[in-house]
């Protein structure tokens, strides 16, 4: 699929919904909107040491820590699954790192799947294609592919401020937005190269386009940003060339940002007890007031929120 493409997934009827799960009532929910913003090799060690103003405010405001972890190899598809599957890669089995359709979905039910069974409406707004892989028939109502931070930025502020002649503006209850840069810079250029500096910052401004966009649209006061990242990284030296990578088990590479601000979160706290990227996916149908399955390895960081 061409970037810069909407994919308007099917979308679960009223009755499919109601033999599956029924609807979710307001009251049901601690929010109404949960926004899960992924930096793509946004690791811990890398956003920490550069500016990134919007990220850094949001950090100091929220329940915050630089140090959750993420799977082990610590890559982006088998990451991202883990994040928003909320179990390992033993058991979500995806393992591969690239677009292949010939594999299809993943085979275990996503936040996505799971916002939809309750009557919530889900999106997606990445930087990869590889992300079709993540999306069950059915689970999401909205899927996106940009070509940059900035350019998914401004879709998404335009999808949920503008009202269409056919529909009203969007207002996802479960969202996923995904910035690929920082990691496409790193191993370009480099983990700390001026490439990669400038593709930080980039995200950050993107990041900021998207909060106002959510305080334009009136969702602000009933939202949670969960602010993450699937990797972080280090540098390698090959043929007198030096290249960022990732996926061993090192502290530069498994640690990564999480962050809990708005509706409900402690304000300027340091979250004490270790988080796992699998509980970002706990968290978020926890706000939503969807029911955590069994089957998760993740928790909900309550510690997070008053």
């Amino acid at each position: 699929m061409k970037t810069g493409k909407f994919i308007a997934a099917l979308t679960v009827t009223a009755l499919l919904t109601g033999l599956i799960g029924g609807s979710l009532s307001a009251a049901e929910r601690r929010v109404e909107h949960v926004f899960i913003i992924s930096f793509d090799q946004g690791g811990g060690e890398i956003l920490r040491g550069q500016p990134a103003p919007a990220f850094k405010k949001m950090f100091a405001e929220g329940a915050a820590t630089w140090r959750a972890y993420t799977i082990v190899p610590s890559i982006t598809l088998p990451s991202h699954t883990s994040m928003l599957t909320g179990v390992g890669i033993q058991e979500h089995q995806v393992d591969w790192n690239d677009y292949q359709p010939e594999r299809g979905t993943v085979s275990v039910p996503t936040v996505f799947s799971l916002a939809k069974e309750r009557g919530l409406t889900t999106a997606m707004f990445v930087g990869k294609e590889k992300f079709k892989h993540l999306v069950l028939p059915g689970s999401v109502d909205v899927f996106y592919v940009g070509d940059s931070a900035l350019e998914i930025a401004r879709n998404f502020a335009t999808r949920i401020t503008t009202m269409s002649k056919t529909e009203g503006p969007l207002e996802p209850h479960l969202c996923f937005i995904h910035f690929a840069e920082i990691d496409s810079t790193g191993h370009k250029f480099g983990i700390g190269s001026p490439e990669q500096n400038r593709a930080i910052a980039d995200c950050d401004a993107a990041l900021t386009v998207i909060r106002d966009a959510v305080e334009r649209a009136g969702l602000a006061a009933d939202s949670v940003f969960i602010l993450t990242a699937d990797h972080g990284g280090h540098n390698e030296t090959k043929d007198g060339k030096t290249r960022g990578t990732h996926g061993n088990s090192k502290h530069t590479d498994v640690d990564i940002p999480w962050v809990a601000w708005g509706k409900g979160a402690r304000r300027g706290v340091t979250i004490s007890a270790p988080v796992l990227t699998y509980d970002t996916a706990a968290t978020a149908l926890w706000l939503l007031g969807v029911p955590v399955p069994e089957s998760f390895w993740g928790k909900p960081v309550i510690s997070a929120f008053e």
